[in-house]
């Protein structure tokens, strides 16, 4: 295989906590797939909590994790956007958000203190997540006629082909969803069929 196709990440959102010296750090883990859905997790958290002094967080995206982003929101530089993304850093995890959500208690916890709270606040919440490997797919339609019905779902049903949308009429129409790593495969299998048209949409 020449690249990756499986990526790990988390199942559902998750909450952790962490107290320290009359602080309170509540960390919000969510599984993602795009930036934009960062704004509106981010809107929400601050509705539920208007009065934290602190919103920090870290993401992480795509297969090969080469997106990622951190904010301290007000804290020391590094204190808490990096400590979080370490904790998904180490933990082989892409595609989620993790925000932390800082109670000031009246005590300065200095450098140390905070890097620390940051990450084990994060951890707590991902060790309660239920990790799930997903794979990398492309999305394709293929056009076919009535009459071969039978030869298009066998391969589908041999590749294990995830069907996402399927119309039946004289001519059909189904949205497949192929494994990036089995693309090539499948595709020359379908090319064989005369007469099936097969676009590629979107990865």
């Amino acid at each position: 295989m020449l690249f990756e196709d499986t990526y790990r990440t988390i199942e559902k959102p998750v909450e952790g906590i962490f107290r320290d010296r009359g602080s309170k750090f509540l960390a919000y883990a969510y599984p993602i797939n795009n930036e934009t859905e960062l704004k509106s997790i981010l809107s929400q958290l601050k509705n539920e909590h208007p009065k934290a002094n602190h919103h920090c967080w870290a993401l992480r995206l795509t297969i090969d994790r080469s997106i990622f982003r951190i904010n301290d929101d007000g804290e020391p530089a590094g204190t808490a956007g990096k400590p979080i993304l370490n904790t998904l850093l180490s933990r082989d995890l892409t595609n989620l958000v993790v925000v932390v959500v800082r109670y000031f208690g009246g005590t300065l916890l200095g450098v140390p203190g905070l890097i620390n709270a940051y990450k084990l606040a994060t951890e707590d919440a991902l060790s309660k997540a239920v990790i799930v490997e997903k794979t990398v797919n492309d999305i394709y339609t293929i056009e076919f006629d009535y009459l071969q019905m039978n030869d298009v779902m066998r391969i589908i049903k041999d590749d294990d082909l995830i069907i996402l949308s399927q119309e039946f009429d004289n001519n059909c129409v189904i949205r497949l969803s192929i494994r990036k790593s089995r693309v090539n495969q499948t595709v020359s299998k379908f090319e064989k069929l005369t007469g099936v048209k097969m676009k590629f949409l979107t990865s």
